[in-house]
């Protein structure tokens, strides 16, 4: 992509209306616009990250046996009040002027709705076990959405909903769906600590949070710095400093980003919406369930806010909107040709060929975007027969030449 086709801009200031590091970032990048609070347009560039994402986490999803669809986000009535989170203050109800009461609402979650799918193609053992996500926008009635795309009243969300014939079956599922977090979170260049929580609004059983440790996180979990075992403040009975008693290590108290969660169901939404199976004996019974939640686009501002200096974003490789930046200072002939080149090898490059623009210009929107590599051409590094490579989470930069940039990058 060249930069001087790119409609986007960077902005040189942070927004006013915006303290999360997350959001100054994204929106000086032009990454993301601000449309309203919690609600953002993803342009190009952070459209490729968040594209990314969601690859990483269809990966790991079919890889435990998920199958992919996609729900409708207008959610009938009908649904959620068998569950009796209909009236729930969370959602935004959707009707029409003349109407006195909403039938339906945008979508905040899927479980009823899955649940009543289920029943017309699930009803026998046989049929047992199986798991369906969706990576979809969700609406959500965020009252504090000050926190940048950390807390947002429109956003990507991943659900991925298990049926099982048994809590044994459930539990197995269960543990494979906290592996593969842990592979996602991982690919996306973040540690998530695997943390018991209450379950709020989609279960009464604990659940299990996926907690990335930074100061501007609204949790607060309690952690041992031998094992990691973690409990969320809202249930813990833990204190700082007292003792693991799992292991003997010391409880530090931590704020943190919750990334994803996943939940033991039970077959709370399986006797409301009468979702039944027969087994071996011909006895019937309900369904039990699970349901793994990731919000994309809270991952994409927790990578942000993890992976960052006092220049820019510093993305990684797995996610990054291109490998390489490639910036040419007055060589434009030359570097036109690397462009083609890499392109022609199936390197992801941000060439920016810009004429209106200084060379401190060029490094400062480099930096600020956060490719992995920033190849530079210019005169200087002509004669040379070569191109300045710098890695952006490295201070120093080399020399390469011509003929192998590809295998310096």
């Amino acid at each position: 992509m060249r930069l001087s086709k790119l409609f986007t801009k960077t902005l040189r200031e942070a927004p006013a209306d915006e303290p999360a590091k997350n959001a100054q970032l994204l929106i000086r990048g032009g990454f993301v616009f601000k449309n309203s609070a919690g609600i953002y347009t993803y342009l190009p560039l952070g459209f490729r990250v968040m594209r990314k994402i969601k690859n990483i986490i269809r990966e790991e999803m079919d890889a435990i046996g998920g199958q992919e669809m996609f729900m409708q986000a207008l959610v009938e009535k009908k649904y959620m009040e068998p569950t009796g989170r209909w009236n729930l203050d969370v959602g935004y109800f959707a009707k029409l002027k003349n109407e006195k009461e909403s039938e339906f609402v945008l979508g905040w979650s899927h479980e009823e709705v899955l649940t009543s799918i289920a029943t017309k193609y699930a009803s026998s053992y046989k049929d047992l076990p199986f798991a369906a996500y969706q990576i979809q926008t969700k609406f959500r009635h965020e009252a504090r959405a000050k926190s940048g795309l950390l807390r947002g009243r429109e956003f990507m969300m991943k659900d991925l909903y298990s049926f099982h014939a048994s809590e044994d079956d459930l539990n197995e599922y269960y543990k494979k769906a906290a592996g593969a977090y842990h592979k996602v979170f991982e690919r996306c260049g973040l540690k998530a600590i695997y943390t018991l929580a209450a379950g709020g609004v989609f279960t009464d059983k604990f659940t299990h949070e996926f907690q990335v440790i930074s100061d501007i996180g609204e949790d607060t979990i309690y952690i041992c710095d031998k094992c990691e075992y973690a409990e969320n403040e809202e249930i813990t009975k833990l204190i700082e400093g007292s003792p693991c008693q799992k292991c003997g290590g010391n409880i530090l108290e931590k704020k943190a980003i919750e990334v994803g969660n996943i939940f033991n169901n039970g077959t709370k939404y399986s006797e409301a919406l009468g979702l039944h199976f027969t087994d071996e004996k011909g006895d019937k019974h309900p369904v039990v369930m699970g349901a793994y939640g990731i919000g994309v686009s809270r991952l994409m501002a927790t990578i942000v806010e993890i992976h960052n200096d006092k220049n820019g974003i510093i993305w990684p490789e797995s996610i990054a909107p291109y490998k390489a930046h490639l910036v040419s200072l007055e060589q434009n002939e030359e570097a036109d040709k690397i462009y083609d080149d890499l392109q022609k090898k199936g390197v992801e490059v941000l060439y920016d060929d810009r004429k209106d623009k200084t060379a401190g210009e060029k490094f400062a929107d480099a930096d600020l975007i956060g490719c992995p590599v920033r190849i530079v051409v210019s005169k200087k590094t002509l004669e040379k027969n070569s191109v300045e490579l710098k890695l952006r989470n490295e201070k120093d930069f080399k020399l390469a030449k011509l003929s192998e940039i590809i295998n310096n990058i």
